[in-house]
């Protein structure tokens, strides 16, 4: 029967994460994008014990296409001409940037759920795979100038999470994925090939990782379609809707289609970072299965990636890591209950 890392081999994990962002050597991005990826990967494949977790370079891979896609295109500033795709190294543009390129300018796709069934994405993921295991998997672990391999085993075309890392990237990986944005940020602005093509804007984050407002609107007006225009909350009917993320965004900072929903701006700014009372997650468990697929469509239309099967994974790790911490979900404006383990029969538990 699997255990649990102790407190003590927790705090040593992230005393090791610590090491590895402040002595490793990171000449590209891709060891930031290699840490959320197994985070992410961990939360959506792992179980809450000190378990083995195998990923294929191939799962990776698809990983560091969903990040670096927005990447790879232009950042627009206020001078057109100097616009340019940023770049996340300090030699020639990056390997993987340059793959994702070439694919977007001989597929009509408008993202990588929208090409995922197609041949051509399917030689797209081989290529990443390979850099992706040549680079940042093999050097990840290389911290100090010597050798710190607590996190994965190396095999032939995969990784083993060693017992224990994926409990531990489950429990800490907000911390992880707040580390790893904000270095990969500062990456990008500290690079003197990025001067001219940052200019004086400052939204370099929004950019870099989140959702734009422009596909935010699509979405919204396609839900509106679907639901119609009432809050997903309160139920009440309004026109000046806004898409919410159902799990919070601050404790899974990654959108996906089937975790949107509509919300009244009262409601969005009171529930705020806040999971949802227990009514409001059987109806967004019981809404999402049944519409499923039409969700999926509005993804691909709007350039968005969805599975409903990673969204329900990432809901029960939420759920689960808040009855951990005895916490409170949102009811509605002003009410908030205390959490309990009945929240996990939505999910089978």
């Amino acid at each position: 029967m699997n255990s649990i890392p102790s407190a003590e081999e927790q705090l040593d994990f992230l005393t090791k994460v610590q090491r590895l962002f402040n002595e490793s050597d990171f000449s590209s991005t891709y060891k930031y994008a290699l840490l959320i990826s197994l985070a992410d990967l961990a939360i959506e494949l792992g179980k809450d014990d000190d378990s083995e977790l195998e990923l294929s370079n191939r799962q990776i891979a698809e990983r560091f296409i969903e990040l670096y896609w927005q990447q790879s295109s232009p950042y627009k500033t206020s001078n057109a001409n100097d616009s340019g795709v940023l770049f996340q190294n300090h030699g020639t543009q990056a390997a993987i940037i340059k793959a994702i390129q070439a694919f977007r300018d001989e597929n009509n796709f408008n993202s990588p759920n929208a090409a995922k069934h197609s041949k051509e994405y399917k030689s797209l993921i081989t290529a990443v795979a390979r850099t992706v295991a040549k680079q940042p998997i093999n050097y990840l672990q290389n911290v100090g100038g010597g050798a710190l391999p607590f996190l994965y085993e190396r095999n032939t075309s995969s990784i083993t999470l060693k017992k224990g890392v994926a409990y531990c990237l489950r429990r800490f990986q907000p911390l992880i994925q707040q580390l790893a944005r904000s270095r990969w940020t500062d990456y990008i602005k500290k690079n003197a090939k990025n001067i001219s093509i940052l200019g004086e804007k400052d939204d370099l984050n929004s950019f870099l990782f989140e959702t734009s407002r422009k596909t935010l609107a699509l979405v919204c007006k396609e839900l509106k379609a679907l639901y119609g225009c009432k809050c997903f909350y309160c139920n009440k009917a309004t026109a000046e809707l806004e898409v919410d993320h159902f799990i919070p965004f601050s404790l899974y900072p990654r959108d996906l289609m089937h975790n949107f929903v509509l919300a009244c701006p009262s409601c969005n700014r009171s529930k705020s970072d806040s999971l949802a009372a227990r009514i409001h997650l059987n109806k967004w468990t019981e809404l999402t299965a049944k519409n499923s697929e039409a969700i999926a469509r509005i993804g691909e239309r709007a350039g968005v990636s969805s599975n409903l099967n990673t969204s329900i994974a990432i809901a029960e790790w939420g759920y689960g890591a808040a009855i951990e911490a005895n916490g409170l979900v949102w009811n509605g404006p002003k009410s908030h209950e205390k959490i309990s383990c009945e929240y996990l029969e939505n999910f089978g538990l």
